[in-house]
């Protein structure tokens, strides 16, 4: 449902006036069979709701998929087809590839830091540096990428961070806090920046640490002096770059915002390849 309301959303931003030029050179009965081809390789997400944003346009396009979620595609290579009335298709093209667009170039940069981190054992996540009202899409281009989510909102899990910390007083007074409200099951996870703050966190029962902007050369003496005494999460300043560096640190758990807060749209585009009289 909420999918539904972002195409909506898209669709009215983009066509809510109407398209003065597609409406003044087409009329109800021209049809058309066009293509969507990937510009440059890339990882492919977005299939499903460029169906739907082409469907809440006009629901008798005919919509043909030539390449599956999460699938790499080589540049020139057509990703899916359409056949219809030619204002339907040109009216949903470019908010259709926006979508696309920007999906793919989250579940590409997905599989490359999924590929890097691979054989050293350590899972890559996202993190909530989405765009807004987008979060349910971007992270599901993370996962079509082939890396995993982090939290999806603020209710899914606890994460003390160093604004916590500093208004509770203490890791100590945050985390015993979080025990008094809400039980034992719920995982912990705590910010830290040193080894003085790993050795509250670990006697204050934290489950989770999570290393914030330390150097590969600090995290992995952190990782080590933790010594399996909870799971291991670096954040901070990752990409591409250094991630090799920080996964040689030996973590649980890297997080990455540059996977959805900054990772650049792949180009896709769209091509009217005949019109049907």
């Amino acid at each position: 449902m909420i999918i539904e309301k972002i195409v909506k959303l898209a669709l009215e931003e983009d066509l809510g006036l109407g398209d003065i030029t597609s409406d003044n050179i087409f009329t109800a009965q021209d049809r058309a069979r066009a293509e969507i081809v990937a510009k440059e390789d890339l990882v492919f997400c977005g299939l499903e709701i460029a169906r739907q944003t082409f469907w809440l346009v006009d629901e008798k396009l005919e919509f043909i998929p030539l390449k599956k979620e999460g699938e790499w595609v080589k540049k020139g290579e057509k990703v899916l087809a359409l056949q219809g009335s030619t204002l339907s298709i040109l009216k949903a093209e470019r908010t259709a590839l926006n979508f696309m667009q920007r999906m793919s170039g989250i579940a590409t940069a997905s599989r490359e830091y999924a590929d890097i981190a691979k054989p050293y054992g350590v899972m890559i996540v996202d993190t909530r540096k989405s765009q807004p009202g987008m979060r349910k899409l971007d992270k599901y281009a993370v996962r079509c990428g082939g890396a995993r989510n982090h939290r999806m909102s603020l209710a899914d899990s606890v994460m003390i961070k160093d604004n916590h910390i500093a208004a509770a007083g203490s890791i100590t007074a945050a985390v015993q806090r979080i025990k008094n409200a809400i039980g034992h099951t719920p995982k912990i996870e705590v910010e830290v920046t040193n080894t003085e703050e790993i050795n509250e966190a670990l006697a204050a029962g934290a489950d989770i640490i999570m290393l914030d902007n330390m150097t590969p050369a600090q995290a992995a003496e952190a990782v080590k002096h933790i010594g399996g005494r909870a799971l291991v999460e670096i954040s901070g300043g990752i990409n591409k770059a250094n991630l090799a560096d920080y996964c040689q640190a030996k973590p649980d758990v890297i997080s990455s915002g540059a996977l959805t807060h900054s990772v650049p749209s792949k180009d896709l585009s769209l091509k009217i390849i005949e019109f049907i009289k």
